[in-house]
Formats: C-alpha cells, structure tokens, sequence
C-alpha cells in the first residue's frame, strides 16, 4: 500500500462526487473516500436536485473535509461542472455515488502525476462488483496505458468509467468553455449537451486539443458498480449518446479524428452488441454487431479476438437453448477473469504485452 505524506507541502486533491437517487449506496461510496491513505482531499458533494434520503445520509458524515453543494438537477456533467467551479484542490477526481475506491487510489494518483509532470489525466483499471458490492471477478482492463492518441481516445474510452480518473487542474482550466445553457454564463469542463457519454467527450478533447497526456496505473484500484438489471433501451440511448459525442468530435478536428468517425462507431457499436448480449436481447446484439462490420471492417483486423468473440457470444445467445448459453456464458467468465488476474499479477510485462498486441489498433 502506498503510503503519502500529507503534511502541509502536499497537493489538495478535490473529489467531486454527484450525488443523485444514491441512498442504496452514498454511504459505502464515501466510507470508501475517508478510508484513503491520502488525507489531504476535500469532499464535494453535489445534491443534483436529489428527491431520496442521498444528502440526508451525507449529512450524517461530520467530517470537516466534505462541503454539500445544491443545484437543481442537471444530470452528471452539470454536477462535476458545478464541482470543478468550487473545487480548490491542485487535483481534480471523480467518484460517482455507487462506486468505491481502494483506501491507496488517491496516493497512488498523486505519486503517478507528481513522478510524471506531463501526465494531466491518470486513471486505473476497475473491478466489477455487483449491487451488493460483491466482486464478479470481472475487470476493466483498457487495452493501453500510455500512448492514448486523439484517434484512440475517440475510438477507445481511454478512462473506462468515471469514478477512474484523477486529472490536473491546469487540464481542465485549458479545455475550459463558457456555456449559457442555464441562461446564466458559466466555466464548463464537460459538455451538458450530453446527458450521456459526456466523459468520452472530455477526454478526446484532452487528447485533441491540448499536449497533456493521458497515462494509466495498472491496478485495479476502482471498484465499478454494474446492475445486475438494465434495458436494452437504455444500450440503444447511450450508443446514439457516443454517436453524437463522435460527430462532434470529428467536427471539431476534422484533420484529425475525421478519418477515425466510422472505425469508432463500429468499436462502439461492438460494445453495444455485447451490452445486448448481456441483457439477453438476441436481436438488439446482432443488429448492432452486423452494423459494426458493415460501418468498418477493420475492428477484425486490429481486435480479431474480441471482435470475433463477440460475433460467437451475439450467435450463441441467438441460436442455442438460454440453459446452454448460461453455462457457456459463466465458463467464458471464469475465464476471462482467470487470465486478466494474471495480467494484473504480472504488472508491467502484462501491460507491455497488450500495448504491443494492441500497436496496430489506432495510431
């Protein structure tokens, strides 16, 4: 465990935490944030015109390092922008209300940014658990840590999850806007045009328009709550969401990114089939996948094996009996867990030898 001096001389990091319908969960999320070996952070809770008991049991944490600030509801990224205009701290992290962290994330963020001056964003891998809390043994494992170009932050979510990141200050001030959505004028950082992967587009602006790079820990230092429910069209909402996110950001950078529009929505229109895939909705995975082979082939190329792992996971759901595809659903998932543990356990050799297989994907 990574151990910080936090006297007076070391950096205050703000932790933005939106807080919407949470009370199921806001309590263990920020059990998870006070247990931080890092002490020198301040909380921002952000009452995003919550209508349940969530700020009623923040209340009930006395510590003097967390502030309650209320807004009418505008969805995630009006929370963290309204986070970032009150935040003080040198740093700038994200926690959304049902995730957690491991007591060493903060201190491990803060030695990675301080040891590499060039770094603006750092982010770890996750770990899956389950409404209870419960690890699935799953994990989300970006495919590079370093070397997260325009085109790859467009097509890839570099991140993975918004409870990942831990970003500079000086990042957000440079990539700063001014919005009169709300009919005042305000500093933005995330786009609330999107109620919907508004993280992926910060991040490809980061990677587009400024120098900072964008790097990663390789541990699994965030613990990424998944339901266990879900609709499908929920799935068909968020991959329209990263359409738009695509397009403006093809738009912005035309020079750039223009030549990557179609390779992205087909990596994102993969992921929506696996999405479908696990919400058990047969037609929404195939349409999805066959819509991503006709938008750009080349995800066979550059991911063979994930790509055609989903095609087999989108016709085994289609075609077998649901008993079957049960089986060999759990069987896929030992597995998987299996070898990224051992990825995990191999640390850098493991990350160096996704980032060669990876080498072609996106330049």
């Amino acid at each position: 465990m990574v151990q910080v001096d936090t006297d007076s001389g070391s950096k205050l990091v703000s932790v933005i935490i939106p807080v919407y319908g949470a009370e199921r969960y806001i309590a263990d999320t920020l059990r998870s944030l006070l247990n931080q070996t890092y002490r020198h952070f301040e909380a921002l809770i952000i009452d995003d015109g919550c209508r349940d008991r969530s700020i009623e049991i923040c209340q009930q944490f006395t510590d003097s390092r967390i502030r309650i600030i209320h807004q009418e509801n505008r969805g995630l990224a009006g929370a963290r922008n309204c986070g970032i205009r009150h935040a003080q701290g040198d740093y700038i992290a994200f926690l959304d209300a049902d995730d957690l962290w491991l007591p060493d994330k903060l201190a491990q963020h803060v030695q990675h940014l301080e040891q590499h001056p060039q770094v603006g964003v750092s982010f770890s891998y996750s770990q899956f658990i389950d409404e209870a809390g419960n690890p699935n043994g799953i994990y989300q494992i970006p495919s590079r840590i370093t070397q997260i170009t325009p085109a790859y932050a467009l097509c890839r979510n570099p991140v993975g999850n918004g409870s990942a990141a831990v970003i500079r200050r000086a990042v957000l001030d440079e990539i700063c806007f001014t919005d009169d959505r709300w009919g005042v004028p305000e500093k933005c950082y995330f786009d609330e045009a999107f109620q919907r992967a508004e993280d992926l587009e910060c991040w490809t602006r980061i990677a587009t328009h400024t120098a900072w790079e964008t790097a990663g820990i390789p541990e699994a230092l965030t613990l990424y709550r998944v339901s266990t429910g879900g609709l499908s069209a929920s799935a068909r909402l968020q991959y329209e969401a990263i359409e738009r996110v695509i397009d403006k950001c093809c738009n912005s950078a035309p020079l750039v990114l223009g030549a990557y529009r179609n390779l992205a929505r087909a990596y994102y229109m993969r992921y929506t089939a696996r999405r479908a895939v696990t919400l058990r909705d047969a037609d929404l995975a195939m349409e999805m996948m066959n819509l991503a082979l006709l938008t750009d082939w080349r995800i066979l190329i550059h991911e063979p094996r994930r790509t055609l792992m989903t095609i087999a996971a989108v016709y085994c759901l289609a075609l077998i009996p649901p008993s079957l595809y049960q089986s060999l659903e759990q069987f896929a998932l030992q597995a998987t867990g299996k070898s990224q543990r051992g990825r995990l356990r191999d640390g850098g050799a493991a990350n160096e030898a996704i980032e060669k297989t990876s080498s072609v994907l996106i330049s």
